[in-house]
């Protein structure tokens, strides 16, 4: 009763989902486009054979695991500049901006000097392919240059979504998708010739294969920075901040940012580096799995992307919301944010279900890696109840008012006690499918959802850190 109570409640408050919507819809679209490039990427590279597929998803798995340490950064200073912001103290924001550019940009250096000094020992982490190894180093060595830019527009992106300016990331990254597309066609294929409408016309390209997919994710990385910056700079919005803003810390600052950051930072930098350990167990299972998890993983994220906005949203409205010292209602927004997980996911459930065979067939695979995607979208819809409340309770939720430790420990403990051994047990001991062995993996969502929701029960996460400082 009280829980029908409270979704006819949420459905009537126009103001909460008015802000859930701002917040969320550009969000996910944002992701939803960055997953449509990651598909046609996927389908182009596709024309070139299941190895070319393989050695660029494990040469990615690199960039995965950068992206998470990237990602930790720009959530935990997300967190407090959401709360600054309900706070209205836009000094302190500039400030978490500086801090997080540069714990971002030395991130990235070590990542790029590895890429370039070793990409075949990158890739001989991933994989024992020799075929895989060579295409993917010679890809992995032009897309760690990308880096850099990547991290900056990372770290401007959250700071803009915390003081709630979320339609700026969303032009960006189409114009970046546009660019990435474009130059995919003509860096991948050579020279061709196509006939229309009874007339010939010459398609330019340069014919590099793997490298050119890895030029045009570079080319368009730099120009989505480049007018994303430009763009907050001219607007004057309260992130653009002067170099002697960013600098200056207090003991305080220092200590609040470090304390709600670097959980986050490690939490994200761990859960990234156990998912990748799995990419190690699909690695040794041959090219076939890795092409099927490859290309299974890229058609989820056409879902998941909805719950990364949803648990978006989730962080800056509650993140506001506490920082303004409203917490009664950031815990009935909490309850709210629930039930809309929930209602999406039964929906993005049968989505995904019934539309598995048409996106499949868009791919040049053979019948059996085929069978395979098909299945491995089936267990992913399965497990998408505990999966999708993780994201919203886990980013969202519990991350918003500093509850930190207790998520790192969620998805730390979830990957390494559970994930990874069973990934390694099912694929190299037990010999099982690639299908059988990712149910295995994902019955950490399931561990993570039980303590989670304990977690959220116990209210510790219910904190105003802003009038902490």
């Amino acid at each position: 009763m009280q829980l029908a109570a409270d979704t006819r409640d949420m459905l009537h408050d126009r103001i909460f989902l008015g802000k859930a919507l701002r917040i969320a819809c550009p969000v996910a679209m944002q992701g939803m486009l960055n997953t449509i490039v990651n598909l046609v990427d996927t389908m182009m590279i596709g024309t070139l054979g299941a190895t070319a597929i393989a050695a660029v998803g494990l040469a990615n798995k690199y960039f995965f695991v950068f992206s998470l340490l990237v990602f930790g950064v720009v959530s935990g200073s997300g967190i407090l500049a959401a709360q600054y912001w309900g706070n209205h103290d836009v000094k302190n924001i500039r400030k978490v901006l500086g801090l997080a550019l540069t714990i971002a940009l030395s991130g990235a250096a070590v990542f790029l000097a590895a890429g370039l000094l070793s990409p075949g020992g990158v890739m001989r982490i991933f994989t024992e392919s020799e075929a895989s190894i060579a295409l993917g180093a010679s890809y992995l060595v032009v897309a760690v240059l990308s880096y850099p830019f990547t991290a900056v527009t990372n770290v401007f992106v959250a700071m803009l979504r915390a003081v709630n300016q979320v339609k700026l990331p969303v032009i960006t990254s189409c114009m970046a998708i546009l660019i990435n597309i474009v130059l995919n066609f003509l860096f991948i294929f050579p020279e061709r010739t196509v006939m229309l409408a009874g007339a010939s016309f010459v398609i330019p390209g340069l014919g590099l294969g793997v490298v050119g997919a890895a030029f045009a994710t570079l080319t368009a990385r730099i120009a989505e920075m480049t007018v994303l910056v430009t763009v907050i700079y001219w607007k004057k919005w309260p992130v653009a901040a002067r170099l002697s803003e960013m600098f200056g810390y207090s003991r305080a600052f220092v200590s609040q940012f470090f304390q709600t950051a670097s959980p986050v930072i490690l939490n994200e930098f761990m859960w990234g580096l156990g998912t990748t350990m799995y990419s190690l167990a699909y690695g040794r299972m041959g090219d076939d799995a890795v092409a099927a998890i490859t290309i299974a993983t890229t058609i989820q994220d056409i879902i998941v992307v909805l719950f990364q906005g949803l648990s978006a949203a989730t962080a800056v409205i509650l993140g506001n919301e506490m920082g303004a010292g409203k917490l009664k209602r950031a815990e009935k927004y909490a309850t709210y944010f629930f039930i809309l997980q929930f209602l999406v996911t039964v929906a993005g459930a049968l989505v995904i279900i019934a539309g598995r065979g048409i996106v499949i067939g868009w791919y040049r695979i053979t019948p059996e890696v085929a069978a395979d995607v098909s299945r491995l979208i089936l267990i992913f819809a399965a497990y998408m109840p505990a999966k999708m409340f993780n994201y919203v309770n886990v980013v969202g939720v519990l991350r918003s008012g500093g509850d930190t430790k207790m998520c790192l420990f969620l998805d730390t403990s979830g990957v390494w006690c559970i994930g990874v051994p069973l990934a390694f047990l099912g694929g190299l001991v037990w010999k099982l499918s690639i299908c059988q062995v990712y149910a295995l993996v994902m019955l950490e969502e399931v561990y993570k959802m039980a303590l989670g929701y304990w977690r959220y029960r116990q209210k510790k996460w219910l904190k105003n850190l802003a009038a902490e400082l």
